[in-house]
C-alpha cells in the first residue's frame, strides 16, 4: 500500500508546493478577494469486490531493431507511425564494406582449400607430414566458418520487419554511422495484441487471478468501455514503486489504438471476509501536500465560506481516488480545483459543486 501511496503523493506534492500555509489568516489573506474553487463531497464506496488502477496502452511485444554489424546507413525507409508488414525492408547499410568482408572471407576459403589439396598430394608422395595435412584441414575449416559468419552478417546488414506492426520510433537517418546493435527502428508488433500494464499493491495482487475479466476505459474514447482480460501477474514487486505489475489484454474492437493511451482499469477482486467492504475516498487532486501516509486537504466551512486546512491519514489509491483512513467524514465538502493556492481561513467562492 505504501509504495502506491507514495507515487500519487509525489504527484500531489509537485502540484501543490504553494499550499504550505497554515495557522491564523494574515491581514493580507483577509483582504484578498474570495478564491474561485470547485468542491466535491467526501464519499464512501464499496471496495470489497473491485480495485481501480491507471495504466498505459502498448503492444504486447515492442521490438528494438538494429544491424548485426556497424557501418554507414544507406537509407531508412519508414517513419514513425507507419504500418508495416512482415518481411518489409525497413533500413539497410551501405554495402561496400560488408561486401568486401564477404569477398575476403570467400577468397580465404579458396586459398585454404588449395593449400589443403596440395598438402594431400604431397602427403601421398610422402613429402608432407600427416601433421601438416591436419593443420591445413583445420585452417580450411576455420576459413569456411569465417565465410559463413561474413555471409550471415551481410544478411543482417539490412533490417526487415519480423512481424506486422507499427513503427514507434526511427532513431537514425541515412548517412549516419551506427554501431552493431544500436537501435535503428522501434517496432510494435500488432500480431501479439495490445495490453495495458498497471501496478497493484500487495493487498490487491493476492486477490486477482489470471483470466479475470476487467473493464478498460480510455480518455481518448469517452463513454466507451472495452473488455479486458488479465494475462500476466507479476511474481515480484517493482524495486522502485513496490507495486506488482499486472498485464491486461484488451482488443481494439474497431477503435484506433496507439501506444501511450492512458487507460483506467477496473478489476474484480476475490472476497476477503476480514477486509472492510467500504472506504472513505476523495479525489487525488484534493491532496495539496503529503509525506508518507500523512497528507493535507482543504474543506469548505460553509458557515463562513472559507477554506479550512485539515491533516488526514491516507490509504491505498483506487484509480483517481485515494482512501482517507482518518480525518474526514462522509458528506463533507472538500476543495479540489483551486486547493493548491489556498491558505487556512482564506475566503472562497464555490463555482461548481460536484456533489
Amino acid at each position: 500500500m505504501k509504495p502506491v501511496v507514495a507515487f500519487v503523493l509525489a504527484a500531489a506534492v509537485a502540484a501543490s508546493v504553494a499550499a504550505c500555509g497554515g495557522g491564523a489568516p494574515s491581514t493580507e489573506t483577509r483582504k484578498s478577494p474570495p478564491a474561485a474553487v470547485r468542491t466535491e463531497r467526501v464519499a464512501s464506496i464499496d471496495t470489497a469486490h473491485q480495485t481501480r488502477a491507471v495504466g498505459v496502452l502498448a503492444p504486447r511485444d515492442e521490438i528494438r531493431l538494429s544491424f548485426k554489424v556497424g557501418g554507414v546507413v544507406e537509407r531508412v525507409l519508414v517513419e514513425s507511425g507507419d504500418i508495416v508488414r512482415k518481411g518489409q525492408l525497413l533500413a539497410e547499410l551501405k554495402r561496400a564494406e560488408v561486401d568486401a568482408a564477404v569477398a575476403q572471407a570467400t577468397e580465404a576459403v579458396d586459398k585454404a582449400r588449395r593449400d589443403l589439396e596440395r598438402a594431400k598430394r604431397l602427403r601421398a608422395d610422402e613429402v608432407a607430414t600427416e601433421e601438416q595435412v591436419e593443420n591445413l584441414t583445420t585452417a580450411y575449416n576455420v576459413a569456411r566458418a569465417n565465410a559463413e559468419t561474413a555471409h550471415f552478417n551481410a544478411r543482417f546488414a539490412r533490417i526487415e520487419a519480423p512481424s506486422d506492426g507499427i513503427v514507434f520510433e526511427r532513431t537514425v537517418e541515412g548517412g549516419e554511422l551506427v554501431q552493431a546493435g544500436q537501435p535503428v527502428v522501434v517496432l510494435g508488433s500488432t500480431t501479439s495484441g495490445w495490453v495495458v500494464r498497471i501496478g497493484l499493491s500487495d493487498r490487491d495482487i493476492v486477490r486477482v487471478d489470471a483470466g479475470t475479466t476487467a473493464q478498460v476505459q480510455f480518455d481518448a474514447f469517452p463513454g466507451r468501455a472495452f473488455e479486458g482480460r488479465v494475462t500476466r501477474i507479476g511474481a515480484a514487486s517493482d524495486r522502485m514503486t513496490g507495486t506488482f505489475e499486472v498485464e491486461v489484454e484488451v482488443q481494439p474492437e474497431g477503435a484506433r489504438f496507439a501506444r501511450g493511451l492512458v487507460a483506467k482499469v477496473s478489476l474484480p477482486l476475490a472476497q476477503m471476509a476480514e477486509v472492510s467492504t467500504t472506504a472513505t475516498v476523495v479525489p487525488v487532486t484534493a491532496l495539496v501536500e503529503a509525506n508518507g501516509l500523512h497528507a493535507t486537504v482543504y474543506v469548505l466551512d460553509a458557515t463562513g465560506n472559507v477554506a479550512r486546512r485539515k491533516d488526514v491519514t491516507i490509504g491505498p489509491i483506487l484509480g483517481e481516488q485515494v482512501v482517507i483512513a482518518e480525518g474526514l467524514t462522509v458528506g463533507e465538502s472538500i476543495i479540489t480545483d483551486g486547493a493548491a493556492w489556498l491558505t487556512d481561513g482564506r475566503a472562497v467562492r464555490v463555482i461548481a459543486d460536484q456533489g
